[in-house]
């Protein structure tokens, strides 16, 4: 995202997962949804934060690096895939 569209008023979220247990984990994101904090509530929660937020719902997925011998292909992780997938 350019510099000059950063824009505060915008949220951001994408769900990563649902748990059985019924916790949603999602990437909640301010201005720019590539900058984006991992959370974890409950479904009440959730649709309640979500309201309170005025978010737009992400439907892809995020993207990770194109090259994975890229010098930054090491950084392109969330916590999700840390607890649910073996890095190298």
């Amino acid at each position: 995202m350019a510099t000059g569209d950063f824009d505060t008023t915008r949220r951001f979220v994408r769900v990563l997962h649902t748990l059985p247990n019924g916790l949603i984990e999602f990437e909640f994101a301010i201005g720019d949804p590539d900058i984006a904090a991992e959370l974890v509530m409950p479904r009440a929660a959730f649709d309640e934060f979500c309201a309170s937020n005025r978010v737009e719902l992400l439907s892809t997925p995020k993207a990770g690096p194109l090259d994975a011998d890229a010098a930054d292909a090491d950084f392109h992780w969330n916590l999700h895939q840390a607890t649910h997938q073996r890095f190298r």
